[in-house]
């Protein structure tokens, strides 16, 4: 049962990651978004996303964490995937000079 739910997820990401890249339009993409996800998960993923754009411009993690009022183990897991040079969100935050 594991195993189908391993495949399952794993199919079910392939399909949601084929609709992403399908949409070109920021505002097309807000509103995908907005349908999809509640506004717990959304307020969840810019979260991460802001932290991520925080570590990369080189605020301090502590600093982060007080001022965004999210825990040190979240902070410590974005800055492992930045200092990962095949990482593909460092890539892009590099490529969108967000670093």
């Amino acid at each position: 049962m594991v195993r189908n739910k391993m495949e399952s997820d794993a199919n079910g990401m392939k399909q949601l990651c084929s609709a992403l890249c399908q949409i070109r339009d920021a505002e097309q993409m807000e509103h995908f978004l907005n349908e999809i996800m509640t506004l717990a998960e959304l307020h969840d993923l810019t979260l991460r996303w802001e932290l991520m754009r925080k570590l990369s411009q080189g605020v301090p993690q502590r600093q982060i964490a007080s001022e965004m009022g999210i825990s040190l183990c979240k902070i410590t897991r974005g800055a492992k995937i930045l200092k990962n040079k095949d990482s593909i969100t460092r890539k892009f935050l590099i490529r969108k000079k967000v670093l």
